[in-house]
């Protein structure tokens, strides 16, 4: 005969193996073909648009492709002023400018050349939280919404350009109840 104990073991040992997807992370190039480049004069709100039709959620990255430029992670005084001389963090390596997005919340972007910024070549981008679990695909009749206003929240990356990461919650539930399964359930 099965134990009420044993059952609660089984129980736990189920929901310990269990990890719930916490979403896809995505990889954005900034720009799309267009990449990262100083905008014409007819086209100073590109990133400003391009932002505006996608989503970004914490986990994802974005890749920088420019020439002959670099992008300069900075606060919002700085983004609003094109100020180059205090960034987060400088990269100038062309085609694999990645940048991961850890926290939620405002992230800011310019050109390391202060002409390209005050011509439009910056980057507002809001990071929202996690991705939503979804059982059923997005769907495509609804346009995406305006991000609402949000406050400044401290900076995402360190001078060195990395961010330290906190695992999905899931992960950490799981632990827990591997932990919990394997303390209760010893004989």
């Amino acid at each position: 005969m099965v134990s009420l104990l044993g059952l609660l073991c089984l129980f736990m040992i189920i929901l310990a193996s269990m990890n719930a997807p916490v979403g896809a992370s995505e990889e954005f190039k900034v720009g799309d073909v267009d990449g990262w480049r100083q905008p014409a004069a007819n086209e100073s709100s590109m990133y400003t648009q391009w932002a505006a039709k996608n989503r970004f959620h914490v986990g994802d990255s974005l890749r920088f492709e420019y020439k002959n430029d670099s992008v300069l992670v900075v606060d919002k005084w700085g983004y609003y002023h094109c100020n180059t001389s205090n960034p987060i963090s400088a990269f100038n390596d062309g085609n694999n400018s990645i940048v991961n997005l850890h926290n939620p919340g405002p992230m800011y972007f310019i050109s390391g050349d202060p002409d390209h910024c005050k011509n439009g070549q910056r980057l507002l981008v809001d990071v929202m939280t996690l991705h939503p679990i979804s059982h059923t695909p997005p769907s495509i009749a609804s346009p995406p919404q305006p991000f609402p206003a949000t406050s400044p929240s401290p900076s995402p990356l360190s001078s060195a350009g990395v961010s330290v990461s906190v695992p999905p919650i899931s992960v950490l539930l799981a632990l827990v109840a591997h932990i919990v399964a394997l303390v209760w359930c010893a004989p």
